[in-house]
């Protein structure tokens, strides 16, 4: 199932989008604040985006330029939805990397149209459906988690967790990275919190299989077959 995210601070606009969204097969994530939308871009990474010009705290035309400087998100289509009509300012609006653009009030059936359009663009990336690494099996449609043919029961924040890894095995995220791209940029938490969550992440993966969560001392997290040499106790 496809995600598509939503950026507007207007609630009933916002319920009004997912429920149309939701009706054409889309999964759908809604964010009203602007600075903890990058950070939610950044966790969902949807296949397309639906961004309103005006937002507090910081613009959408500002957020659509961040998201266009990060490698990671740069090729995300983004709708830009916004009551401003004048040409100057679809042309700002385009000009800062928006894919499409669309004036308030607008056609339901029509921006749905251009959903899907866009959606088509979206790279292949960002249509993963599996994650696997060694006998770990991700589903990414119906989220949920197997170890051979056993299914791992796990919570939300150890799923999220689960697949930033496996996403790049290997590859060793620090505490900070974790809890900024699992948790969200504005959630107050230690960094204790990410050790918490990789205990219990590791107890329900392990009950199937050798561990493969690797802690690097002083550094972070990786999963890796490489033997825990320079594991450290949490």
């Amino acid at each position: 199932m496809a995600l598509v995210m939503v950026i507007e601070d207007e609630e009933s606009l916002g319920l009004m989008l997912k429920y149309n969204l939701e009706k054409e097969g889309y999964e759908v994530v809604i964010e009203s604040r602007g600075a903890k939308a990058l950070g939610e871009v950044e966790r969902h990474m949807p296949s397309v985006i639906i961004l309103d010009w005006m937002l507090p705290e910081i613009s959408g035309v500002e957020i659509c330029k961040l998201i266009r400087a990060n490698p990671e998100t740069k090729n995300i289509p983004i709708i830009m939805l916004t009551a401003k009509g004048e040409e100057e300012d679809k042309i700002k609006g385009l000009s800062a990397g928006a894919d499409d653009y669309v004036t308030k009030p607008f056609s339901v059936p029509e921006l749905m149209a251009r959903v899907k359009t866009n959606m088509r663009r979206a790279p292949d990336v960002m249509k993963v459906k599996e994650l696997n690494f060694e006998d770990i099996r991700m589903d990414l449609v119906e989220k949920k988690v197997y170890r051979g043919q056993n299914f791992v029961h796990l919570g939300p924040t150890e799923f999220r967790l689960l697949k930033m890894l496996m996403e790049q095995p290997k590859k060793v995220f620090s505490r900070e990275f974790l809890l900024k791209n699992v948790w969200g940029i504005n959630i107050y938490v230690e960094t204790r919190t990410v050790d918490v969550h990789v205990r219990r992440l590791r107890k329900a993966l392990n009950e199937y299989g050798p561990d493969y969560i690797r802690t690097v001392r002083a550094t972070g997290y990786s999963i890796d077959t490489q033997p825990q040499e320079e594991e450290t106790a949490e």
